[in-house]
């Protein structure tokens, strides 16, 4: 099949990152539009509530209302510190000019944060939003188009939490997971006790004085999240605490302080702005990768050091902001410390067998049935993590699971980019997790790891062996993309485009661009460098996803491979665009 590259890239810094999906939001035009204050209200209580006022119910009708005035009141505090003693000329007109492109969107986002400062102020100055603040305030609001539900939710947990609404004002739900909810909030007491060093807080907003732009006095944006009574004291005390251990470097959130009120336990942490991983994963080119997966191994690195396993190592857990390259590991729900290693196992066995020579460990993997009144307790082990991401040892119940399962899962997540599928994985259990690792790298392998970990395999599939993979990731690649390619299912921008015309006629490997006439050296040093990338590529994810935990690398020797080689004198305090 003659492929044929249908887009042309250009690149002018090759780091950077330009998803197609993750798009700056469009600058404001120049039509404007006149709202009278009256119906400021009237149309702020429609938007929240989500219809007609009249038809909001009581309850609804309370609590907009009530987190409406709790805005007022925080904004009066806010808008009498910022006074310096200046005198500032309103306009008496009763009329806002609001900038737009769209008059109903003018309408439903700018009058909510109007009529919360409608009650500081008798008259308002006309303020004319630029491009550039307008921007920041979209990407800032506060309860605008917050759900009605989630503003309830927030109202519970005030209510619930008393001594939360003192020193944090809730904005906005960010989150939800199996052991707890977080939400954005601002820091009322515009500090924060730990790790405020490492971390930059996003701004709040932008307001102008006179003609002049200034920056108003911000408090800390940060997320809060709530852990749910329904966990354990041990599991939260190991969550704060590891967290608390952790705080100290810039790829790992940093614990910024903990509240407790009776039951409830609620942890402060960093906000970081991020984007969704399924929104830019597909159009990152194999520079970005290269960017993404030295900034996870970097995060990895540092939680390792302190023999501290993630044990849920995913995209959702990875806060990653494409635009300027930088990533941030967060949950730390499951994670443990590593067990201290054994002297005295097998050097040819996994450390959760006992020491046995390989005779007699076959004899008793493969041995017919168990005995009827079989006294050995069952085999327990930390089977925690996300289906799709887990590690094989973790499958075959290792009762010794050491740091390197994480390294599986960052594998994982590099095999997803790479083929632009994710999830990879999707199996429902343990078994069917299995069968997915055989289809891709072959029976023989999968039969070597449960030997390893004291397991025997025996599977059924329909498959034909011949249609079982090897392990051979290139040639994966190939046949997922060609597939794909055939179907018409690639975008003609995409980057994928790159991948496949490095690809030999068979798939079996990449090949090296020779020196053609059509092609000028700066063209030809990009599909060398290309070539180069994606080669280095596959070595690190076979490094990563090796079956035998013992050969797979750490993460710190897995920013050592020549794949990070151009990063491996950044600094960490530089900003890539």
């Amino acid at each position: 099949m003659n492929l044929k590259r249908k887009h042309q890239l250009s690149e002018d810094n090759p780091f950077r990152e330009t998803p197609s999906k993750m798009q700056q939001i469009g600058s404001m035009g120049s039509d404007t539009l006149f709202i009278s204050k009256s119906n400021i209200s009237k149309l702020t209580l429609q938007k929240i509530s989500g219809g007609n006022s009249g038809n909001t119910s009581e309850g609804s009708s309370r609590i907009v209302i009530r987190r409406m005035r709790e805005k007022s009141q925080f904004e009066q505090r806010v808008d009498e510190e910022d006074e310096d003693d200046e005198e500032e000329e309103f306009d008496t007109d009763d009329k806002i000019l609001i900038a737009s492109t769209d008059d109903d969107e003018a309408e439903t986002k700018n009058t909510d944060f109007q009529d919360a400062k409608e009650s500081t102020q008798s008259a308002s100055e006309p303020v004319r939003l630029g491009d550039k603040e307008n921007e920041d305030e979209e990407e800032e609001d506060e309860d605008d188009e917050t759900p009605l539900e989630v503003l309830e939710e927030m109202n519970k947990l005030e209510e619930c939490f008393p001594v939360l609404s003192t020193n944090y004002r809730l904005l906005d739900k960010i989150g939800e997971g199996t052991f707890s909810t977080v939400f954005r909030a601002e820091a009322l007491n515009g500090s924060v006790k730990m790790g405020s060093e490492l971390w930059k807080s996003p701004p709040l907003k932008k307001a102008r004085s006179s003609s002049t732009l200034v920056q108003r006095k911000k408090n800390p944006i940060v997320a809060l999240k709530q852990i749910y009574v329904t966990s354990s004291p041990n599991r939260i005390h190991n969550e704060l605490n590891l967290l608390y251990m952790l705080s100290g470097n810039s790829h790992v959130a940093a614990l910024l302080d903990v509240l407790r009120h009776q039951d409830q336990v609620v942890a402060i942490l960093p906000y970081y702005k991020h984007a969704d991983f399924r929104d830019f994963y597909r159009d990152l080119p194999i520079k970005g990768i290269k960017k993404y997966m030295w900034e996870l191994f970097k995060a990895l690195s540092f939680v390792h050091e302190k023999a501290i396993i993630h044990r849920d190592l995913k995209p959702t857990n990875f806060l990653y902001d494409p635009f300027k390259g930088r990533g941030v590991l967060v949950d730390f729900g499951l994670a443990e410390k590593q067990p201290p290693l054994s002297t005295s196992h097998s050097y040819n066995s996994c450390p959760c067998i006992a020491k046995d020579n390989s005779l007699r460990l076959k004899k008793r993997i493969f041995k017919a049935a168990y005995p009827k009144q079989d006294l050995r307790p069952p085999r327990r082990a930390n089977r925690a993590g996300t289906r799709g991401f887990r590690a094989p040892e973790v499958l075959f119940k290792c009762t010794n699971q050491l740091t390197k399962l994480d390294v599986w899962s960052a594998g994982v997540i590099a095999l997803s980019i790479i083929l632009r599928k994710f999830p990879l994985f999707n199996s429902p259990d343990d078994v069917d997790a299995i069968m997915e690792l055989v289809l891709i790298f072959g029976m023989e392998k999968m039969t070597k790891c449960a030997e390893l970990h004291g397991c025997g395999l025996e599977l059924q599939l329909t498959t034909q062996p011949e249609r079982m993979g090897n392990g051979n990731l290139v040639q994966l690649m190939s046949d997922f993309l060609r597939h794909e390619a055939e179907n018409e299912s690639i975008p003609s921008d995409s980057v994928l485009w790159d991948t496949l015309e490095l690809l030999s006629d068979r798939g079996d490997k990449f090949i090296k661009p020779l020196g053609e006439a059509a092609l000028d050296n700066d063209e030809l040093n990009r599909k060398i460098d290309n070539y180069k990338d994606h080669k280095y590529l596959v070595e690190l994810l076979n490094a990563c996803l090796h079956m035998d935990h013992r050969k797979r690398l750490t993460a710190k020797q897995a920013l050592k491979f020549p794949f990070f080689s151009e990063l491996a004198n950044l600094d960490d305090d530089e900003i890539i665009l």
